[in-house]
């Protein structure tokens, strides 16, 4: 199967969770953004924003483009890819099951980009750094020790298997490791600590980035490296 990709050129966001799906699955994909305007570009992508001439018009990227279907939500664009190429289980409980985990990784991510954009997305980071530093603290002692205890639960719920669920590696473990790498780059100092405290979790983050499509994919220039524009952003004055 052919597919094309809408994200922000950029940067990784929630794009990133997609590429590393369709990296797995080694299925041919066009990220079509990064692409020469003439070829698409952005130009491309806010076509398909501007929704006038589609049926079921997304409100953000990142989009999926299947034959004629246009998905998008990264939850539901990973929820069609996890049945087709084999990144979910076969069962529909296993399949509601690893869709709920990306749910609960969503709303994760919306807290750790709150952490330094807590007033509003559209307002400079140097505009709300008081907020920030206040969401960010109580974020280190509090809500990134509830998520990643959560998933440490699941992990260890699941037995020997070392995957979140049942015995194989699901779109819902490419993802759990994509949050892991982004706060390895925002917050080090937390991670220092808390490692320590979720070794299932860590463990989980060392499997899946030696995977040979995910390792191959790391290294090359698809990649794009985590920076000051994405939903993952060092600040160190928020790291403490």
């Amino acid at each position: 199967m052919h597919y094309e990709l809408y994200y922000w050129p950029t940067i990784q966001g929630r794009g990133e969770f997609v590429r590393l799906a369709l990296e797995e699955a080694g299925v041919a994909y066009v990220d079509v953004a990064r692409r020469p305007a003439k070829a698409g570009g952005v130009p491309a992508l806010l076509k398909l924003l501007d929704g006038r001439t589609i049926q079921h018009p997304p409100l953000a990227p990142p989009i999926l483009k299947s034959g004629k279907l246009l998905i998008a939500q990264t939850a539901n664009i990973l929820l069609y890819l996890g049945q087709r190429h084999r990144l979910a289980p076969k069962d529909e409980a296993g399949r509601l099951w690893v869709n709920q985990l990306q749910l609960t990784l969503a709303d994760f991510l919306g807290e750790i980009h709150d952490t330094h954009h807590p007033i509003a997305g559209s307002l400079y980071y140097e505009k709300q750094k008081r907020a920030a530093r206040r969401r960010a603290a109580i974020f280190v002692r509090e809500r990134a020790p509830k998520y990643l205890g959560y998933f440490e639960r699941v992990l260890k719920h699941n037995g020997s298997r070392k995957f979140l669920a049942g015995n194989k590696l699901s779109y819902a473990d490419l993802s759990l490791f994509q949050v892991i790498a982004g706060l390895h780059y925002a917050f080090p100092r937390m991670m220092k600590r808390l490692g320590k405290k979720y070794q299932r979790v860590m463990a989980l983050h060392g499997a899946v980035a030696k995977r040979p499509r995910i390792a191959a994919y790391l290294a090359s220039r698809r990649r794009i490296p985590f920076n000051q524009q994405g939903i993952f952003r060092r600040y160190p004055e928020l790291d403490r």
